[in-house]
């Protein structure tokens, strides 16, 4: 079976976003770290070159693939922040609805930046995603 490609490079989170180009998007990323590490009580960790997770979820599909993932996290993109984790709590779609100007894709949530949106409801989106990541799934 493959190997993830999405895995813990070991690389400095700090260094990565102090890279990003976009002044926006880095001063973004700098309050999303602050943000996740708070509510999640979990250290940032590199996920492949651009991702930025909190906590860890081990899953295994029907197919027996299986592996480690970022319970929640974030990537300060060119076009958008992608948000990772917070779609998938029971919660979230009365959230995703409060969150204000953002768009789904596949397993993410895209947001232009943060002054778009209502930090209330994606802080109760990271607390309900990273609960759901690390409670229910992780049992399975």
């Amino acid at each position: 079976m493959a190997e993830n490609k999405t895995q813990v490079t070991g690389a400095s989170v700090d260094e990565f976003l102090a890279g990003v180009e976009h002044p926006v998007r880095r001063q973004d990323g700098l309050r999303l770290r602050a943000l996740m590490a708070e509510l999640t009580g979990e250290e940032p960790e590199m996920w492949g070159p651009t991702i930025v997770g909190f906590g860890r979820y081990h899953y295994k599909y029907d197919s027996g693939r299986e592996g480690d993932a970022a319970a929640v996290g974030f990537s300060p993109r060119k076009a958008s922040l992608s948000l990772y984790g917070l779609s998938a709590a029971p919660e979230a779609p009365e959230l995703l609805a409060r969150l204000g100007n953002h768009k789904m894709g596949a397993g993410c949530v895209y947001v232009n930046k943060l002054e778009d949106i209502d930090e209330t409801a994606l802080a109760e989106l990271i607390r309900a995603g990273y609960r759901y990541y690390t409670t229910v799934v992780q049992r399975h």
